[in-house]
């Protein structure tokens, strides 16, 4: 028994893990009994879903009872559609056509069907579909919880397939060992990973851009759009086929060879895991799966997702967490994922959905419109995910800074490892779009940067795909705008270009340097990637030309994207050698407006920045402990496009002034940063 398997129902445990959580955050203190009735309320949903008879982690398993399975020589299908009167299999093997052999029948009264059928019968590459016939309807049906779906090219339906080679994959690596120190997380996209104008596999990321991220320097990949979606353009966040690894990318060995390589350079896998609501088409995906628009669903308007276009799961039905949980299960069992980044936590967890909702106060945690049955879901989610593996991650996305998210299960809170820090990349976004560098404040940056829950993991980034969106702008675009395209040239000169790529490096480390325990970078933006995101579309007339990667441009030594790539490459090493970002305090040890300067403390490193575009700074002080210091890291390095205008084997005493306090004596150019750590005195070694 894990601590996950663990009896909570006892007040007495109760009542430790609210003293736990309360003493880790006293302004929760006036919440006491709402967060008492959230705890035992998960407890009860878990004796609900298991009689106290099985585990947890045993109730996650319906994907080995539901769908298709080989079993015994014998094929074996399940669904649940309780609403249904007939369902019939029917596909290639009966030449599309309703045969009474291929009937299911109705096994159970909570609307279990199912068919046996012989070896025979179905073939590896079958392509088959549901006939589903309802009280006054019928509908063609993608079974629920199919492990495989395929789009016809010619007319771009989808249907189920068997799925059974004759040579499946053998599992070469274990998985990795948690990472002790900061997650450097890179997020992903397999369709667009490739520099060609089209649809990238599973096996070319395998081959070409797996090992780029290693050198690179980040330990955990963290891939979008896994799970099968109609429509490309949704980013992966319009799921039909929960159980099910997009067929546009390739097949499931292939997904399964691309997290084995990953886990043998040592990354940890996250799949980005979509919950939070479902794609609105009836064939290929839920709704009115079996004729009712809230099987899987909440019954009326709150079943629809008003801005997503989507539909809404009901977290308080048996049947739909059965079917959560155990797609959280078989990510893990199948493709051995080593975990989960949740996404729309908010939208989930408030019936508002956060929809035009400025979280301001702690009442907006407790009130009406949280939706208790889905952080009772998250939290049974966690207890499964954890109990699996001891190495699992899980991060959720939440903007509305609900407190207990990432509160450890044992202290009352849901159990997450890890939450985003999404403020933080929107802040970044209104500063270079709406103020000049000369004008930004060092204070309300500071602020931003370090204004985070102290009881819980985050995760900090500049950017991710959210502002690489077609509509929005990258950092790098903000700051150079069309330059980009005619001035990257390490053979011209552009005082745009200059300042964008300075401040793109200052961005980066003050980000990375100020999070809480882990950092993440979206894919090609570490090097200023030129474009943004744009699927293909009508609008575009289907064209691949934004949906892609132009890996050939860090490549380039020519270029200046090459200097960028590099810097970043350096930023991940300083990462893992420092172990920063990984919890340690952080201290303001000077912040000057009119300077632009803003100095910290963290794990024993002095970081200072000079924000000011034209005025460097000789002599100037930054308080420190005493002793000596070397050039840790300095953005102003000729490899990073800087103007190398600091000495980097230069050691650094401390001096002191006339009360006896300690300082450094710093040439701090303009719009560089310099990253400083205690080194061995020489004068006195030697």
């Amino acid at each position: 028994m894990t601590k996950n398997d663990i009896d909570h129902s006892h007040p007495e445990i109760i009542d430790g893990m609210l003293r736990r959580r309360l003493s880790a955050d006293p302004l929760l203190t006036p919440y006491r009994d709402v967060i008492r009735r959230r705890i035992v309320r998960t407890d009860e949903m878990e004796l609900r879903l298991t009689s106290g008879k099985i585990t947890l982690a045993d109730f996650a398993s319906g994907h080995e009872y539901f769908g298709m399975h080989f079993k015994d020589g014998r094929w074996v299908f399940r669904e649940w559609a309780p609403n249904a009167r007939e369902i019939y299999l029917k596909g290639s093997f009966s030449d599309w056509k309703v045969m009474d052999r291929f009937a299911l029948t109705r096994i159970s009264d909570t609307g279990v069907w199912e068919i046996t059928l012989d070896a025979g019968d179905l073939a590896h590459g079958d392509l088959y579909r549901l006939e589903m016939r309802w009280p006054g309807g019928r509908g063609d049906r993608i079974p629920a919880w199919i492990r495989r779906v395929v789009q016809n090219p010619d007319n771009g339906s989808f249907n189920a397939q068997i799925w059974r080679p004759d040579a499946p994959h053998q599992w070469r690596h274990p998985r990795p060992r948690k990472q002790r120190g900061p997650l450097l997380v890179y997020e992903t996209h397999i369709g667009m990973a490739q520099d060609a104008e089209k649809i990238g596999s599973y096996a070319e990321f395998r081959r070409n851009v797996l090992p780029r991220i290693r050198r690179a320097g980040y330990n955990t990949l963290q891939i979008m759009a896994v799970a099968e979606h109609p429509y490309y353009a949704s980013f992966g966040y319009q799921v039909s086929n929960f159980f099910a690894c997009s067929s546009r990318f390739g097949t499931p060995e292939d997904l399964k060879a691309l997290v084995d390589e990953a886990h043998g350079m040592g990354f940890l896998v996250l799949m980005d895991l979509v919950h939070s609501h479902a794609v609105k088409n009836e064939v290929e995906g839920l709704s009115r799966f079996d004729g009712t628009p809230f099987q899987y669903f909440h019954e009326g308007d709150r079943g629809d997702h008003p801005a997503w276009d989507s539909r809404c799961f009901d977290y308080d039905n048996v049947h739909i967490l059965h079917f959560l949980l155990s797609n959280c299960r078989f990510w893990m069992d199948e493709y051995r994922f080593d975990g989960f980044r949740f996404d729309g936590v908010t939208s989930m967890i408030y019936t508002h959905h956060g929809l035009g909702k400025a979280f301001t106060v702690y009442d907006d945690y407790f009130d009406e419109s949280v939706d208790e049955a889905a952080l009772t879901y998250l939290t049974l989610a966690n207890r499964v995910v954890h109990t699996l593996s001891d190495t699992a991650v899980t991060i959720a996305e939440d903007v509305s800074g609900m407190p207990g998210l990432a509160a450890p299960l044992e202290d009352g809170g849901v159990g997450f490892d890890y939450r985003f820090a999404m403020g933080i990349p929107d802040y970044w976004i209104r500063l270079t779009k709406d103020t000049p560098d000369e004008f930004w404040s060092m204070g309300h940056l500071w602020h931003e940067l370090t204004n985070r829950r102290a009881d819980e993991q985050t995760i900090s980034y500049a950017e991710s795909h959210d502002q690489a969106l077609v509509g929005d702008q990258t950092l790098i675009f903000r700051l150079m705008g069309s330059r980009i395209y005619s001035h990257m040239s390490v053979l011209t000169e552009d005082i745009v270009v200059a300042r964008g790529i300075a401040l793109h490096k200052l961005i980066r480390l003050a980000t990375l340097a100020t999070a809480g325990h882990g950092y993440l970078n979206f894919m090609g933006n570490e090097f200023g990637h030129p474009e943004w995101i744009d699927f293909p579309r009508e609008g575009n007339q289907w064209s691949y030309r934004y949906a892609r990667r132009q890996w050939h441009l860090m490549d380039d030594p020519l270029l200046r994207y090459h200097h960028l790539a590099t810097f970043d490459r350096d930023l991940t090493a300083f990462s893992t050698e420092y172990q920063i970002p990984f919890g340690q305090e952080i201290f303001l040890l000077h912040l000057d407006e009119g300077s632009r300067v803003l100095a910290f403390l963290r794990a024993g490193k002095v970081f200072a920045f000079n924000f000011h575009p034209t005025r460097s700074h000789t002599d100037y002080w930054i308080p420190a402990a005493p002793g000596a210091y070397r050039v840790a890291l300095d953005t102003d390095r000729e490899g990073y496009g800087g103007l190398a205008r600091q000495d980097p084997g230069m050691i650094h005493y401390t001096l002191t002034d006339r009360i006896h306090r300690h300082f450094l004596s710093l040439y701090l150019p303009s719009r560089t940063a310099l990253v400083l750590a205690p080194t061995t005195d020489d004068r006195e070694t030697g």
